[in-house]
Formats: structure tokens, C-alpha cells, sequence
């Protein structure tokens, strides 16, 4: 059965008050198709995007790989219920996260989530025209990747900011942004409790034995090669986890995902279960360490394909832990970040205006109308000067 998603007014306020919202969060995201109808405009999208992947004659070669791949992907999500559910996830998770930011930020409620995908709808340009019929002013652009990359978090950046523009926006709110969260202690222990979860679905006897493998989503090396800060943050959110877990299974971290004729970052996580299956190792545990919730990276290729892979090569016990979704943990480290950026009074993260040492992309570390702390809790102005755009 093919899922309907909707982008009325819930997909930009879903659970909001009536209230007229004194601070927007835009949460941003990749997206996915809703409905199979949507996977070719999608995938031509997505191979489009030289922000995203870079093809040699990508003006033909995007749109012949995407096309090439439609029956397939096709396949994959009517293999999930027909469509992704990452809206509907995206959705719960900003409702959680306004209800607890009300109280936990009395200041600059009541708040009021809009939802940003690149490539599926709600895009964009619906939030920012959302926001502004809803009269926003103060708003905040809220990664919902915890680790930095510019094929990610930075791309979906410039496109809200292009997307101001495109609208008349340019001028109508006030920015600041979440830019990462990598080691956030609330995203941490959320993330740790799933391990834990999955943990719990071996036997007693078999546990100390478990490989934990963390996977993340792969980015192409020419990404890499200029200084993209992904690896490290990835890393660093492993290193956490496991360290906050205090077990001693042995642990690994992976790379998925990797498409078309480029070189991807690795090691992958489809070669890593071959080798610890062909090495002798029965029992593994897969963690997605960069994934919010479910999509079909983790309903398909980890569940389904990377479980097929896992029995040819004579694991006997493969298990994915529970993606982050509602989980109230993770509600509250969703809404713990945000309390957390206001409070700062910063308009971003120290890191976030240092380009990749290799960067050609002007467009890159730029923020429209950056709010600035007054020093009194929850309220900004605008500087007289700085990086606008």
C-alpha cells in the first residue's frame, strides 16, 4: 500500500499553539519520496546536485544514472510500505521537540517547527512562506544531521538561503543555526540507549561476543579530499557512545550508501560483514550512527540487503539496533540542542565559518541576517556588522 504523506499546514506547523510563534526551527534534511510516483524526480534531483555528487558530464550522466536506477529503487520502497516515512518521523520529532522547548525556553516560546527537505516536499521554499504567513521572525536553521558535511548540512544551507531568494524572503527573518551536534550529551545517551536495546536482543551467553558495527552514510572521497569535517565527526559521535556504553564488544565504524562512478569513502559496511562472517564472527550488532530515523537506508539496505549479506556469510545472529525516531531521549536531546544554541547567544558553532581548506564553492558558510545575542537569555538583534548575506 503506497503511503500518503501530507504538506498542508502540518508539515510546516504540525502540533504548533495558535499562538503567533515568537522563534521558527527549520529542521533540514534530505527527505525521500513519499509515494513511488516521486522516486524519479527524486533520484533526477539528487544526481543533479553538484553539492551533493559531482559526475563527469553530470548534465547527462546525472540523469542517466537516475533513470537507470528508478525500477530498482522503485522496488526497494514498495518493499517498505511504498514510500520513505522519514517525513512522518520528522514530523513526531518536531512536534516533541516545540512541546518540550516551551518549557524549557519560556523566553522565546511559543516555538514552531517547518520541515526542509532538498529533494522531496515539503521543500524549502514551502517552510520559508509558511514561516512568514505564520509571522515569524526570529528563526533558526536546525541540521538534523548531528554530523557536519558540506554534501549535507552545508548544501541544504545554501538552498534555504537560495530559496529566500527565491521567494522575496531575503529580508524576513532573523538567522542563527544549528550547524552540528556530533557529541551532544542528549543525542549521546540517546544513541547509547539503542545500542543497549539492541544489545539486549542477543542471548546473555552470546553477548560479550557481539561485534558492534556503527554505519554511517558514505560521501564521495573528492568530498573528503577537501576537508570535509564528516569523518572526524562521525568518529567523534562513535567514540562517545562507546564510551559512554562502558562495554568491551569489540566495535567498527562503516561507510553505506555509496552510488554511481566515483570513489566513495569507506571501509563499506557490505565488505566489512563479509570479512568478520569469512573471519568467523556470529554475532553482530549494526548501529546507525548518522541516521535520525528510519528511511530506506536503514528499512532496506540495512534490515533487508546487509541482513541477506549477513546469513550468506554465515552470521547467525544479525541485528540492526532501533533507529532514533520518537524516542523520548532523543525528543528531549532534540530540544536540549536548541535550548542550548539560544542560550549560547552565538549565530552558529565556532566551526561553522571555516571553509574546507579546499573549498570552490562561494556559496559555502554563509548565513542571511545572523542574530546576535543582547546578553539577556533569549533575545537578539541584528549586528551592524558581520557576514550577511
Amino acid at each position: 500500500m503506497t503511503e500518503v504523506q501530507s504538506y498542508s499546514s502540518s508539515a510546516g506547523a504540525a502540533g504548533a499553539a495558535s499562538a503567533r510563534p515568537k522563534t521558527g526551527i527549520v529542521m533540514l534534511n534530505l527527505g525521500g519520496p513519499a509515494t513511488l510516483d516521486d522516486v524519479e524526480p527524486f533520484l533526477l534531483e539528487l544526481f543533479a546536485d553538484r553539492e551533493i555528487i559531482q559526475l563527469p558530464f553530470q548534465r547527462w550522466l546525472g540523469p542517466f544514472i537516475a533513470r537507470r536506477r528508478t525500477p530498482k529503487v522503485k522496488g526497494l520502497y514498495a518493499n517498505i510500505g511504498g514510500g520513505s516515512p522519514i517525513l512522518r518521523h520528522t514530523e513526531a520529532q518536531g512536534r516533541g521537540m516545540v512541546a518540550r522547548l516551551d518549557r524549557l525556553s519560556p523566553e522565546t516560546a511559543p516555538h514552531r517547527f517547518y520541515v526542509a527537505f532538498r529533494y522531496a516536499r515539503p521543500t524549502s521554499d514551502e517552510a520559508l512562506r509558511q514561516m512568514h504567513a505564520d509571522g515569524v521572525e526570529r528563526a533558526i536553521a536546525f541540521t538534523q544531521y548531528p554530523q557536519f558535511s558540506c554534501s549535507t548540512t552545508g548544501s541544504s544551507l545554501n538552498e534555504l538561503w537560495r530559496a529566500a531568494g527565491r521567494t522575496g524572503l531575503l529580508d524576513a527573518f532573523q538567522w542563527s543555526i544549528v550547524d552540528r551536534w556530533p557529541i551532544h550529551p542528549g543525542f549521546i545517551e540517546a544513541m547509547s540507549e539503542t545500542v543497549q536495546d539492541g544489545l539486549a536482543r542477543f542471548a546473555p551467553s552470546d553477548r560479550d561476543d557481539v561485534v558492534v558495527l556503527f554505519s554511517a552514510h558514505s560521501l564521495p572521497l573528492d568530498v573528503i579530499d577537501r576537508g570535509d569535517s564528516y569523518p572526524q565527526e562521525v568518529g567523534a559521535s562513535v567514540q562517545r557512545v562507546v564510551d559512554r556504553l562502558g562495554v568491551t564488544n569489540p566495535y567498527i565504524l562503516a561507510y553505506q550508501s555509496d552510488v554511481g562512478p566515483v570513489r566513495w569513502l569507506g571501509p563499506s559496511t557490505e565488505q566489512v560483514i563479509r570479512r568478520l562472517g569469512g573471519r568467523g564472527h556470529r554475532h553482530l550488532l549494526v548501529v546507525p550512527i548518522a541516521f535520525t530515523s528510519d528511511h530506506i537506508e536503514t528499512l532496506s539496505e540495512l534490515d533487508r540487503e546487509y541482513g541477506e549479506v549477513a546469513h550468506e556469510v554465515g552470521i547467525t545472529n544479525y541485528v540492526r539496533a532501533p533507529a532514533l525516531n520518537e524516542r523520548p531521549r532523543f525528543l528531549d536531546a532534540l530540544a536540549e540542542i536548541v535550548r542550548d544554541h539560544i542560550a549560547s547567544g552565538a549565530p552558529h558553532s565556532a566551526q561553522y565559518p571555516l571553509r574546507c581548506a579546499g573549498c570552490t564553492n562561494p556559496e559555502c558558510r554563509n548565513i542571511l541576517r545572523p542574530a546576535v545575542s543582547t546578553g539577556v537569555s533569549g533575545r537578539f538583534r541584528l549586528p551592524v556588522e558581520g557576514k550577511n548575506r
